[in-house]
């Protein structure tokens, strides 16, 4: 079995994939292909990707039983004592908290505020 998860990819390329796999929601795509098949897919993900994103996770033989493709992704397989692991940037921009910032909340600070008044 194969999932393949595009991200900002041309919509040929999405189209392209519907030949040989069924597109569950925008940018997943999911099925049953032969491996010599699913070599040939990958490499035409990456010749037309241009500046997206590509995860590709297949059935394999050993414990798992699966592994993982990437292009152009933050996140990246790494082996750690035969098991394959998807590593996450530790900068933690790409888990969406670019714009957090540090301390206290605004409301947070007034009713810490208010409570001194109290006492």
């Amino acid at each position: 079995m194969v999932v393949l998860v595009l991200t900002a990819c041309p919509a040929g390329l999405r189209g392209h994939l519907t030949r040989w796999l069924l597109e569950i929601s925008a940018g997943v795509f999911v099925g049953f292909v032969t491996a010599r098949v699913r070599e040939l897919m990958w490499q035409r993900v990456v010749e037309l990707a241009k500046d997206g994103k590509a995860i590709m996770v297949y059935s394999a033989r050993g414990e798992q039983r699966l592994a993982f493709r990437v292009h152009r992704h933050q996140w990246q397989p790494v082996d750690v004592d035969g098991v394959t692991l998807m590593l996450r940037p530790a900068d933690g921009a790409s888990a969406g908290q670019a714009g957090v910032r540090s301390g206290w909340s605004k409301a947070s600070k007034y009713r810490m505020a208010a409570k001194r008044k109290r006492i």
